[in-house]
C-alpha cells in the first residue's frame, strides 16, 4: 500500500483559491473515469453545491451523477449550473416551507425534494406521509407506495416528490395530495462491470479510489489509516456485524453512517427504544432493524447515560443470534449494529486506570455485552478533520457505490485466507466469527473480485485479527473468568505468527497492567569512607547496556522522538555521519534540524560536533533544487548556534539511510529520518511541538556497534 506524503507551507494551497477551481486530474482520476464513466464525481462539487442546505451527501452526489458525473470542465459547470438550480427551486428549506406550500397551492402541482416519513393510521386504514421540511402532515400515501418503499416507514426516506393542492370544504380532507414519489437512490447497477474494472486497478490505486470515495484525500493517509477509514465500511458489506468506534471528538466517526449510504441510519445513543429498534409489541410493527442494512448509534459513550436495561438484554441476543422476540413469535434480520461515541481520555490513562470500554454506559460496560462486538476500531488512531484532509479527487457517486456493498452483503469471502494461513487453535469461536466477519467484509471492499495476493491477504487478516483482539483483551480486564487468548496464525509451512494491537507495543506497563521491561538506567548505592572516618553514601548511576539489533515499528505508532530512538547512540560522538537521499522537501529539512537539535541539547556546550550529511539532489527541476538549497543553508545556520559544524555533499547514486559514529555505532534507518507523519505547524499543536505526541510511518531501524 501507498505511503502517507506530506505537503510543505509553500505547497499548499492558498486561501483565495476559488472554490469551484478545476484541480489537475490525476492519472488515477483520469483511469477512475475511463473506467467508471457515470458513476463517479468530483468529490470536491458536493461543497460546492451544498450551501446551506441541510442535506446528506449522497443526496447531492445523486443529483450530480445525474448531471455533473464526467471529467469534462464544461459539462461539470453545466450539471453544478443545473444542480443549484434545482437545489434552488426544488429543495424545502425550513425556514422557506410556507412560501413553498404558497407556491404548490398558486401551482397547483410543485416537485420538491425532502424527507418522507409514512405512518399507518389504524383509524382510518390509511397510510399518511409526513414531510420533514414542508412540515406537512396526513398526506395519504398509496398502499403500492408503501410495498415498493418500505423504509418510509421507518426513519424515513429523501425522496423527489410531486405535491398537489386541492382545497375541499370537509375539514377532515388533507389539502396536499402525493402525485409522484421517487427515493434518491440508485435503481440498478451493472456488478459484472465493476468486478471487470476493479480487476484495471492495482490494490493501491483501488484503495485510494475508495479513500476518495468517501471523501477524503489518500496522500494524506498512510496504509493503515485508510484501513481503519474503509472498515467502517464493512457493516454495509457484512450482514450482522457489530462495530465499535471510540475516540476524540472530530474524527468523523459517524459521517459515513449519516451520508455515506441510503441504507444506513444514525440515531443518537439517548433516542433508542425497544419498540423504535426491534418491535413494538402494540401494534406488531417491527423497527429499524428490519429495513436498515446499518443502525448506527451516535454518541453511545458516556458513564451516566441512563440505558433501558430491557433493551441491552434484547441487543445481546440479536447481535448473538441474530435474532429477537415479538410475544411469541421470534424474528431474525440482517441489520448490522455500530456503535461510535468520544473518549474523554488518553489511552495509557484508560489502560492505566480502568479498560478502552471506560466511556461506555454501565449497562453495555458488561463482559457478555462487548463479547459480541466483531472489531474495535482505535478511533485515537484517526487524526481529527482537517479542510486540506478532503479530497478534490474523483470517487464514486455514494448511492453507487452503496448498491455494490448491499449486493454483496449475501457473499461470504471468510474463508479466503486459508490456502495460505490458519488461525490459532487457541481462538474461540465467537472469536472467529468476529475476525472471519470483518476479513471477509474487507476482501469484498478491496478484493471483490477475488483475486488477491498472499502478502495482501495476510495484512487484512493481521488486521481483522487486531480488530477482535483489541475487544477481547479489554473484556478479559472486566471478567477475569474469560480464559485468555492467543491471537494469531500459522502460515503453509507451520511458522506462527502473533499479532499484538498498537497501544500493546506502545504503552506494555499499561497494557498487561505489569511494568515495563524496557531498559533503564540503574541506580547504584556506593559506600566509602570520609577523611575522617565516617561513612559516605552515594547514589550512582550506571547506564544499561544499549540495545544492538533490529527493531519494527508500527504505522500510527505514537511516543517515538529522536532522543529516544537515536540520541542514547550519539552521545559522545565528536564526527556523526547522516547517509539519507531524501532531504529535500520542508518538512524532510525540518526532521533534520529536529535530530541537531536533540544532539545539540544533549551535548556538553564547550563541546563541537560534526556533521556531515549525504544526499542527492533534488530532481523535480531547477525551482525544487534551489529550494533544497535554501533548506539546508537555513539548517547550517541554525546548527552553528548550537555548536555544531555542518556540512553537506550530495551523492545521486545513494539508495541505503544509515548514520554512522566516531564512537563505533552505526545505525541502519530503514525509511531515513522521514518517520513522522503529517503535523499541521500549528504551534498550539503538542505534535507539532514534540515528537512523541506525533504518530509515525511504518519502519525499522537496525543498531550494529563497530566489529559486529
Amino acid at each position: 500500500m501507498s505511503e502517507v506524503s506530506e505537503a510543505s507551507p509553500e505547497e499548499s494551497v492558498g486561501p483565495d483559491a476559488p472554490a469551484d477551481a478545476a484541480p489537475r486530474p490525476s492519472k488515477l482520476d483520469q483511469k477512475i473515469n475511463q473506467l467508471f464513466s457515470g458513476a463517479v464525481v468530483r468529490k470536491d462539487l458536493v461543497k460546492a453545491v451544498k450551501g446551506n442546505a441541510i442535506v446528506p451527501s449522497y443526496v447531492l452526489e445523486y443529483l450530480l451523477g445525474q448531471y455533473a458525473a464526467s471529467d469534462d470542465e464544461a459539462t461539470i459547470q453545466a450539471g453544478i449550473d443545473t444542480v443549484r438550480k434545482i437545489l434552488a427551486d426544488h429543495y424545502v428549506h425550513r425556514n422557506q416551507s410556507e412560501l413553498v406550500k404558497s407556491t404548490i397551492r398558486e401551482r397547483g402541482r410543485h416537485r420538491i425534494i425532502d424527507k418522507v416519513t409514512a405512518t399507518l393510521n389504524e383509524k382510518d386504514d390509511v397510510y399518511q406521509a409526513e414531510f420533514a421540511n414542508l412540515g406537512i402532515k396526513g398526506v395519504l400515501v398509496e398502499s403500492a407506495t408503501i410495498k415498493a418503499h418500505p423504509k418510509l416507514l421507518v426513519g424515513g426516506v429523501w425522496c423527489i416528490c410531486d405535491i398537489e393542492y386541492f382545497h375541499s370544504a370537509d375539514p377532515r380532507v388533507v389539502p396536499w395530495i402525493l402525485g409522484s414519489i421517487k427515493p434518491i437512490q440508485l435503481s440498478n447497477f451493472d456488478i459484472e462491470g465493476y468486478l471487470a474494472a476493479r480487476r484495471e486497478f492495482t490494490t493501491d490505486e483501488w484503495i485510494d479510489l475508495l479513500v476518495q470515495s468517501i471523501g477524503f484525500n489518500p496522500e494524506l493517509l498512510g496504509s493503515r489509516a485508510k484501513l481503519i477509514q474503509l472498515v467502517r465500511l464493512v457493516p454495509f458489506v457484512e450482514r450482522n456485524y457489530n462495530l465499535v468506534e471510540l475516540g476524540p471528538k472530530g474524527t468523523g466517526k459517524s459521517h459515513i453512517f449519516s451520508e455515506f449510504s441510503p441504507h444506513g441510519m444514525l440515531i443518537s445513543g439517548g433516542e433508542v427504544t425497544v419498540p423504535k429498534l426491534f418491535v413494538n409489541n402494540a401494534n406488531g410493527r417491527i423497527g429499524l432493524v428490519g429495513y436498515w442494512d446499518v443502525v448506527a448509534f451516535d454518541e453511545f459513550a458516556g458513564k451516566k447515560k441512563r440505558t433501558d436495561r430491557a433493551l441491552v438484554d434484547i441487543m445481546k441476543n440479536y447481535m448473538a443470534n441474530k435474532s429477537f422476540s415479538r410475544g411469541v413469535e421470534t424474528l431474525g434480520a440482517e441489520a448490522s449494529m455500530v456503535f461510535v461515541g468520544n473518549t474523554s481520555h488518553t489511552v495509557p490513562y484508560m489502560l492505566k486506570h480502568s479498560d478502552l470500554f471506560d466511556e461506555l454506559p454501565e449497562s453495555y460496560h458488561d463482559s457478555a455485552y462487548l463479547d459480541r462486538l466483531h472489531c474495535y476500531i482505535p478511533g485515537w488512531e484517526v487524526d481529527i478533520i482537517r479542510g486540506e484532509m478532503f479530497s478534490d479527487g474523483y470517487g464514486f457517486v455514494v448511492d453507487y457505490i452503496a448498491e455494490v456493498l448491499k449486493s454483496m452483503r449475501s457473499q461470504d469471502y471468510s474463508d479466503r485466507y486459508q490456502q495460505h494461513f490458519s488461525l490459532s487453535s487457541d481462538i474461540s469461536t465467537r472469536d472467529r466469527d468476529g475476525i472471519h466477519k470483518t476479513f471477509s467484509g474487507l476482501m469484498k471492499i478491496l478484493y471483490p473480485h477475488g483475486e488477491a495476493a498472499p502478502e495482501e491477504i495476510e495484512e487484512i487478516l493481521r488486521f481483522a485479527i487486531e480488530g477482535r483482539k483489541r475487544v477481547k483483551d479489554q473484556i478479559l480486564r472486566i471478567d477475569s473468568t474469560m480464559a485468555d487468548v492467543k491471537f494469531g496464525y500459522l502460515d503453509r509451512n507451520g511458522s506462527w505468527h502473533p499479532v499484538s494491537t498498537l497501544e500493546e507495543d506502545e504503552y506494555p506497563a499499561y497494557y498487561r497492567c505489569e511494568s515495563s521491561d524496557a531498559a533503564e538506567p540503574r541506580a547504584d548505592v556506593v559506600r566509602s569512607t570520609r577523611h575522617d572516618g565516617t561513612p559516605n553514601e552515594r547514589v550512582q548511576v550506571s547506564e544499561a547496556p544499549l540495545f544492538e539489533g533490529h527493531r519494527e515499528f508500527q504505522e500510527n505508532q505514537r511516543g517515538i522522538s529522536f532522543g529516544t530512538l537515536l540520541g542514547p547512540y550519539l552521545r559522545g560522538a565528536g564526527q556523526i555521519t547522516i547517509v539519507d537521499p531524501y532531504i529535500r522537501q520542508f518538512h524532510q529539512a525540518r526532521n533534520l534540524m529536529e535530530l541537531i537539535e536533540e544532539i545539540a541539547s544533549a551535548k556538553d556546550a564547550a563541546d563541537e560536533v560534526n556533521i556531515k550529511l549525504v544526499t542527492s539532489e533534488n530532481d523535480g527541476g531547477e525551482d525544487k533544487v534551489r529550494k533544497q538549497l535554501e533548506f539546508l543553508l537555513k539548517v547550517k545556520q541554525g546548527a552553528a548556534a548550537g555548536g555544531i559544524n555542518f556540512d553537506v555533499s550530495f551523492d545521486d547514486t545513494i539508495h541505503d539511510r544509515s548514520i554512522v559514529t566516531d564512537t563505533g555505532w552505526k545505525i541502519l534507518l530503514g525509511r531515513g529520518l522521514d518517520i513522522f507523519q503529517f503535523v499541521t505547524g500549528d504551534a498550539f499543536d503538542l505534535a507539532t511541538r514534540r515528537q512523541e505526541y506525533r504518530q509515525v510511518k511504518a519502519f525499522s531501524v537496525t543498531y550494529i556497534r563497530a566489529g559486529q
